[in-house]
């Protein structure tokens, strides 16, 4: 037998045809495995303040997201402003509580939309899309700006 591999050392003898199949599925395996990103359709999102305001994120291709561990992250401090999994929403900064839902009328659409009611200045900032499926894991980033007075609100004058 000829050597490739320099002295002493046996080549793998399989031939092409047996090792292919193999090869294959090993790709195909691979492939479906973590096959879907999170989409922020609009990366930067203004809001005022006291309005209500939805940070969009959605699943490509589209799945159905309902069974799936959602997680909205504050980035600046790493904490939970929504997490969500298997239908339970779970655990949520103090500053948020009362203050986010997850639109989940869309899940099975794959729309991972965060709702922040009666937003705050202090919201202002980036927020992370997390989504994770068995081995899966994907993210986006949403950017909240907030500014101004709410029209709704009375004005203080001087």
């Amino acid at each position: 037998m000829h050597s490739i591999l320099g002295c002493n050392h046996p080549t793998l003898a399989l031939p092409w045809r047996t090792l292919l199949p193999y090869l294959v599925a090993l790709h195909l395996l691979h492939l479906g495995s973590a096959q879907f990103r999170v989409v922020a359709p609009s990366l930067h999102v203004t809001a005022v303040v006291g309005q209500d305001v939805v940070l969009r994120c959605h699943l490509s291709p589209c799945k159905d997201a309902g069974s799936w561990d959602i997680r909205w992250i504050q980035q600046r401090s790493s904490g939970f402003v929504h997490h969500y999994q298997n239908g339970i929403d779970l655990e949520q900064m103090a500053e948020y509580k009362g203050r986010t839902e997850l639109l989940r009328d869309g899940l099975s659409d794959g729309n991972l939309d965060l709702r922040i009611t009666a937003v705050r200045s202090s919201d202002s900032g980036s927020y992370i899309c997390a989504v994770q499926d068995g081995d899966g894991y994907a993210e986006a980033v949403v950017n909240l700006e907030v500014s101004g007075q709410w029209l709704g609100c009375p004005c203080m004058e001087s």
